[in-house]
């Protein structure tokens, strides 16, 4: 599973940069059932606050689909000039997960931005995935950009969701073993701690993993890390606890955050290790919600951060701002966005700015 590696190829930290964020337009129904009616809006509200930093690249299924959606944002003042409309058809909007991870390698001083290509398979989970998975392979095709593709074996690519990492930028990549060895959602069986850490340092260019338990309760991908602790700067991590004794999460949070407490960096340098509380329970037609604030984004001068008519969302706010007094932090209201099982975070893939790029749209023929 090997790839050539190249001194300082790496996948930079979220804070860095962007050209863009990439995200798909809603369409599925069936992923908020009975709730669907405000997701667009939710999503217009997020594009115009990114707009404000950034292009932001909108996944479309077809001609009509982007015309709802340019309708959709217009009504709302969103900055036009700064969308970009890509046609290609998806199963769902989760595109921290099924966009490729975009890597960077100074080698290569003509187009140094590359694209990882991981094999999705819909989280084990489901059965239509189908245009999900032909994502990244478009977008690498249409952006003429370098594509890899990671093998564990001549005729096995490996799986891996974007919201299951998250990396400082520098070398080192927080995960959890529920996700990634778990038996229940096995992604790749067989696959141990240390052949996953082969599989970052090879095409990731990471070279220190910090491996935390369990997820957050109501997480249906078994343990993203998006939905529990989070890099903010190169030494420093955010993570949920829950105070709650009583709370199914509570005593797995605690055994995370003593382990990040415990952990270092790839230079050996201790984690400054911060707190975030969790919402009150969220539960809709019975079912525990995925709900956490860890599941931010982090985009050009601003911090998006989702919110829960809850009284911590004020709190988890005002420890986010202090953290980035560089950027605005906005909250975004993720009851709705959240019944379908993530929020702001796995509806977002940053696409990291360096030099010699093309736009979307130059690249696909749309504008």
């Amino acid at each position: 599973m090997s790839h050539t590696f190249a001194a300082g190829y790496r996948m930079p930290a979220e804070w860095e940069p962007h050209e863009a964020t990439w995200i798909a337009w809603p369409h599925n129904r069936d992923d908020w059932p009975g709730k669907f009616g405000p997701i667009p809006w939710v999503y217009v509200e997020i594009v115009r606050q990114l707009t404000r930093g950034e292009t932001v690249n909108i996944v479309v299924n077809d001609a009509d689909h982007r015309r709802e959606a340019k309708d959709r944002l217009k009504r709302a003042g969103v900055d036009l000039e700064r969308l970009e409309f890509v046609k290609s058809r998806t199963d769902r909007v989760w595109t921290r997960d099924t966009v490729p991870s975009f890597v960077v390698d100074p080698t290569n001083a003509t187009d140094p931005l590359q694209l990882v290509e991981w094999r999705f398979n819909g989280w084990a989970k489901y059965d239509n995935f189908a245009d999900d998975s032909r994502l990244p392979k478009r977008i690498a095709a249409r952006l003429g950009r370098p594509r890899i593709k990671p093998r564990l074996e001549a005729t096995n690519r490996a799986v891996l969701e974007g919201g299951s990492i998250d990396v400082n930028g520098l070398g080192t990549l927080l995960t959890t073993e529920e996700c990634l060895l778990s038996e229940i959602q096995c992604r790749n069986p067989g696959l141990t701690k240390a052949g996953y850490e082969r599989l970052f340092r090879d095409f990731l260019g990471v070279r220190h993993v910090i491996w935390l338990g369990q997820g957050i309760a109501g997480d249906d991908t078994h343990g993203h890390v998006d939905d529990l602790a989070r890099f903010i700067g190169p030494k420093t991590v955010v993570t949920v606890v829950e105070s709650n004794p009583e709370d199914p999460n509570h005593a797995p949070l605690a055994e995370n955050l003593e382990r990040l407490r415990a952990a270092t960096d790839q230079d050996g340098n201790a984690l400054e290790v911060v707190t975030l509380p969790m919402p009150s329970p969220l539960y809709f037609e019975g079912t525990r919600l995925p709900a956490s604030y860890a599941n931010f984004y982090i985009a050009n001068g601003l911090v998006l951060v989702p919110t829960f008519n809850d009284p911590a969302d004020r709190e988890a706010l005002s420890i986010l701002a202090a953290r980035f007094p560089d950027r605005r932090v906005v909250g975004i209201h993720a009851v709705d966005l959240v019944w379908g099982f993530g929020t702001l975070h796995c509806m977002t893939r940053e696409q990291p700015r360096v030099a010699c790029q093309k736009s979307a749209a130059d690249a696909m023929g749309m504008d």
